[in-house]
């Protein structure tokens, strides 16, 4: 079983990150599956709270999935044509050494995708990701792009999507990612 991380990058439950994270589960190919990692109870990195009390566990936690998957997909918003801060802080968080072993990043297939109401998709952000995943030795998977602009229009009112077109470009995407991941 191929198993991929997915995080969504913002807080409010109802975002439309969460919700295309969600859509993201039911839509991924035979043999695999994506785990949802919560970024919701992450403090802001602090050297001095990591000094008194170390890596809080829901890092650990993230970690653990981090390790485990054979992949990772951050769901990322675009804010202020950049990436997401609680996102941004959950990775640092993650980045630091726990146990005496470094992070878990390097050479992990990573991609980022996103949805924001906006009309030109979450081409910023995930050009600020960039470097932070370069800085983290990922593997980054260039295969295709997936900016969902004016997110709000693609989901029902109970989340799921209704654009068929998106879901048949989601579906594709995800089938190319695990591909990816596989052979890594």
């Amino acid at each position: 079983m191929t198993q991929i991380l997915g995080i969504a990058g913002s807080l409010r439950s109802g975002s439309l990150n969460r919700k295309l994270l969600a859509a993201a589960r039911q839509l991924m190919p035979e043999g695999s599956e994506l785990v949802q990692g919560e970024i919701r109870g992450v403090p802001l990195y602090d050297g001095d709270l990591e000094d008194e009390h170390g890596v809080p566990e829901s890092v650990i936690t993230l970690n653990q999935q981090l390790e485990d998957a054979d992949g990772l997909i951050l769901f990322s918003p675009e804010y202020n044509n950049s990436v997401p801060g609680v996102l941004k802080n959950a990775i640092d968080w993650m980045s630091r050494p726990v146990d005496g072993r470094e992070h878990r990043f390097g050479g992990k297939p990573t991609v980022v995708v996103g949805a924001t109401p906006g009309g030109f998709g979450t081409v910023l952000a995930q050009a600020a990701w960039l470097p932070v995943l370069r800085t983290l030795r990922t593997r980054p998977w260039f295969g295709q792009r997936l900016m969902v602009s004016r997110a709000h229009t693609v989901f029902a009112e109970d989340g799921s999507l209704k654009d068929e077109q998106l879901e048949k470009q989601l579906r594709e995407f995800l089938e190319g990612f695990v591909e990816f991941a596989r052979e890594s």
